[in-house]
């Protein structure tokens, strides 16, 4: 046999041998082409749990804003807190004034529900139908108050008692305090002995006050 007879007969036995095993264990071929054919299932990172953001319902959150409008009136706990809160306005204005000087002049060193009631009588007035309709009007009337010289209210000393006049008199005519005497038309002192008979509604210092 020549040698190339001889390799070729050489790699035929190899060939053989090796299909005659690739027989005998057949599960090789199959695992084989199972673990080259599977999808490779990539790896993914577990996501994080995000938490929800901690929002407040608007609806519950408490106003706080200022409620005051304007031409709302202020509640005091009381007459002195409020004449206490009254400043004197640099302009004062002729009803103010007026207002001022009558209880300057009238009620001075009275309580202030005293001085309070003497500047209602005038607001009652004006309100009646039977007075003039200003308070000016209604301090300067002839014959009405003792103090009026020449259809005029004299000038006021600036004092401590003027300046609680002034905030008497504002505390009146913005309706801050409920007088005690608040139908009041009329009021003398209790040394006077008037010459009518009307219905006393209420005596506070020095003065006796009717309707």
């Amino acid at each position: 046999m020549s040698f190339a007879n001889r390799v070729a007969t050489c790699a035929t036995m190899i060939l053989t041998a090796a299909a005659i095993i690739g027989a005998g264990t057949p599960g090789f071929a199959q695992q084989l082409d199972r673990a080259i054919n599977a999808p490779v299932v990539a790896s993914v990172p577990e996501a994080g749990v995000v938490q929800a953001a901690d929002i407040t319902d608007p609806t519950t959150l408490e106003d706080t804003s200022d409620t005051l409008q304007d031409g709302d009136t202020v509640a005091y706990g009381t007459l002195d807190a409020a004449v206490a809160a009254q400043s004197v306005p640099d302009d004062m204005g002729d009803e103010l004034q007026c207002m001022a000087g009558a209880i300057y002049f009238e009620a001075k060193g009275e309580p202030l529900s005293g001085q309070l009631a003497v500047a209602e009588v005038i607001l009652n007035r004006t309100k009646s139908g039977n007075f003039p309709k200003s308070v000016c009007s209604v301090v300067t009337q002839r014959g009405q108050f003792s103090f009026v010289r020449g259809g005029h209210v004299p000038s006021v000393p600036s004092n401590r008692q003027y300046r609680t006049a002034i905030a008497v008199a504002r505390v009146a005519l913005a309706d801050s305090w409920d007088s005690p005497a608040s139908d009041a038309m009329y009021f003398h002192a209790r040394q006077v002995t008037p010459g009518w008979h009307r219905q006393q509604v209420a005596s506070i210092g020095n003065h006796i006050f009717y309707r």
